[in-house]
């Protein structure tokens, strides 16, 4: 098992953004369980705004509507926020419904 990420994907910070409000509970292998609260996610990652023990590198897996369980790393951290990268890419129409359950603003929430 490698120590760290080996990530492939090139910088994906310019994908689009959705705001969410998702307080969740992740595993991280060495604090255990941590409260994170998701505020904003892409299919290829997501921010959380209260990152006091992470660092650049991490690994934590958590749990989504849709997809179940889910690798992430810390791939930038910055005051009390830190952007996370998926394990792999989310597909599209799987991302769509996580972000309508998720959705805080129920005037941005798609039409169907």
């Amino acid at each position: 098992m490698s120590a760290g990420a080996n990530l492939n994907i090139t910088d994906l910070r310019r994908a689009a953004r959705h705001p969410v409000d998702f307080p969740v509970i992740v595993e991280h292998h060495t604090h255990g369980d941590l409260s994170l609260h998701v505020c904003n996610m892409s299919a290829h990652g997501f921010m959380v705004d209260d990152a006091h023990t992470l660092n650049r590198g991490d690994r934590i897996i958590i749990r989504l509507p849709i997809v179940g369980r889910i690798e992430a790393y810390v791939m930038w951290t910055k005051d009390e926020r830190a952007g996370f990268q998926f394990e792999r890419i989310i597909r599209l129409d799987d991302f769509m419904t996580i972000v309508d359950a998720l959705q805080p603003n129920p005037r941005l929430k798609r039409r169907r």
